[in-house]
């Protein structure tokens, strides 16, 4: 029996509305045995995720995706099969979530100068986090709550976008420098969404750093494009994954399983991660 995989999966941990239970509950519905964890810039989700997928008999890749920026454009990284618990990746980890702590106090700080916006604190957006993982979506929600926009596409649209007033840039890393920090506690990296990220021409260059694997196979894109991808991981011998990249409803277009991979990329990843676990 065919066993299917969707790799890119957030929890309440990052940037989304499912808790690990909503995640898991939402794979076995949906067909999927194997699910990759890849809350933004944390490792927080993955235990309780593995606690509840044991009650479904649903395996959990450890992952993550590592926000970082070339040239001025907005690069993923993801890893997978790294060594979660190991000290000086957690540490790396934490020192960037403290950056994203002072970043969204600058946003809110901001709303507040430019559009009066007072009635939000940095504590109650934390809060709604969870974790210092904290992301323009959990801003977005409070903005709903307080009355100031009615949907989390018309905040990032008049407030919090790239091209939005009160936007703030994020942590500053190359995508070279993720990907070497993903190699360093043992795991793999793949470009996330090159459908989006567009940045074709540079894949070569991630490549030469050491890029594992192209996330070939993602939400809404046309059979042409994914065979572009293809080809192209073809061409530089990285290991073709894919996902839905859902968020719940802070992303209504995905959901988990509209996107599944064959299990055999699961275990390419895994023959990728071993290399780095030797070093």
């Amino acid at each position: 029996m065919s066993q299917w995989a969707d790799l890119h999966i957030h929890t309440t941990f990052s940037d989304s509305t499912l808790s690990p239970l909503d995640v898991v509950k939402d794979a076995y519905k949906n067909g999927v045995d194997c699910i990759g964890i890849t809350d933004h810039d944390t490792v927080a989700g993955i235990l309780p995720t593995i606690n509840e997928a044991k009650k479904y008999n649903i395996e959990v890749v450890p992952a993550i995706e590592l926000s970082s920026e070339l040239n001025g454009r907005d690069i993923h990284v993801l890893g997978y099969y790294f060594d979660y618990h190991n000290a000086a990746f957690v540490n790396q980890l934490s020192s960037m979530q403290n950056t994203r702590v002072e970043r969204m106090d600058k946003m809110i700080g901001k709303l507040h100068d430019l559009f009066g916006i007072n009635n939000i604190s940095l504590k109650e957006v934390c809060a709604l986090a969870g974790t210092k993982s904290v992301g323009r979506p959990h801003l977005a929600t409070k903005l709903i709550e307080k009355g100031w926009v009615s949907d989390i596409p018309t905040a990032f649209n008049k407030f919090i976008g790239e091209r939005a007033p009160a936007y703030v840039p994020k942590f500053k890393q190359t995508p070279q420098e993720a990907v070497q920090f993903i190699h360093k506690a043992g795991g793999a990296a793949v470009l996330a969404h090159p459908v989006i990220t567009q940045i074709d021409e540079l894949i070569p260059q991630l490549v030469a750093s050491g890029l594992d694997g192209l996330e070939v196979y993602y939400p809404n894109v046309s059979g042409n494009i994914t065979r572009f991808y293809e080809g192209m991981a073809q061409k530089h011998d990285l290991v073709m994954t894919g996902g839905s990249d859902a968020h719940g409803t802070a992303k209504v277009y995905e959901y988990i399983g509209m996107v599944k991979v064959s299990y055999a990329r699961v275990e390419e990843l895994k023959k990728r991660a071993e290399r780095y676990k030797k070093i």
